[in-house]
């Protein structure tokens, strides 16, 4: 594999947010990211989050950022391999991504060698060891059964529902102890020392890079108040600001 390759990183974009104003703006920025990848990228890696809310029926997706999915479609058409790790705000996936985008969608993390590395890629959620009630919520809430039934719901409320209940859990997460360090250190540290040469999370909103060991800790932090982006290549990883 050749190590000039570069593959990028994004997390926690968090479209549909904020106002339509603050939206439009923030997914222009999105977009003109993605057509920059589109220029040297090997692979692309959403790291969970995109989108605040996503909540995908079987004939109905949810309006608004057509210029996202069409930018990502643009991607993947010019041979680019596109790779989806779901959050705990974007989780109700069905098959669009993956059929009309032509998508890699991932409800578990990805371990993947790039260039001559190991990486472990996740968002981060239900990683914390002491975020008990948060994993028996995600696992109602992934339940395909589960999801099935609020599938009957009409679009119009089942979307708005999902919309407040995006909004109380964002407010979980930034409110919640996690003890010390940024809660997700320990399970990097396991990973590094399980082989992983990187570990690459959003979900805390916190930019890291931690050395642990003989390998790193990245937290891609957000796009909500400074976007940026992460870089592997020549076996070196940064992370860069996009503004």
């Amino acid at each position: 594999m050749d190590n000039s390759q570069k593959y990028y990183f994004i997390s926690d974009v968090h479209l549909g947010l904020c106002s339509k104003e603050i939206e439009k703006k923030k997914e222009r920025l999105l977009v003109k990211f993605l057509e920059f990848c589109s220029t040297d990228a090997k692979e692309v890696f959403i790291v969970g989050d995109l989108f605040d809310y996503w909540f995908e029926y079987r004939r109905v997706y949810q309006k608004g950022f057509f210029r996202t999915l069409t930018a990502l479609q643009d991607l993947v058409e010019k041979g680019i391999k596109v790779h989806y790790i779901i959050g705990n705000h974007d989780f109700m996936h069905r098959d669009f991504f993956q059929k009309e985008i032509g998508a890699f969608l991932y409800e578990n993390p990805l371990e993947v060698k790039l260039g001559n590395c190991n990486f472990f890629i996740a968002h981060g959620d239900g990683l914390v060891k002491n975020d008990i009630g948060y994993n028996i919520l995600k696992k109602v809430l992934r339940n395909k059964t589960v999801q099935w039934f609020y599938s009957l719901i009409h679009p119009d409320f089942g979307i708005a529902l999902a919309s407040g209940t995006s909004k109380k859990s964002r407010g979980y997460t930034s409110q919640k102890d996690y003890g010390e360090g940024d809660g997700l250190f320990e399970a990097a540290k396991e990973k590094i020392n399980s082989g992983a040469d990187y570990v690459v999370m959003g979900h805390l909103h916190q930019r890291f890079f931690e050395k642990i060991e003989n390998g790193r800790y990245i937290n891609l932090g957000s796009w909500l108040d400074s976007p940026c982006y992460g870089v592997y290549s020549n076996n070196k990883f940064e992370i860069v600001d996009w503004n």
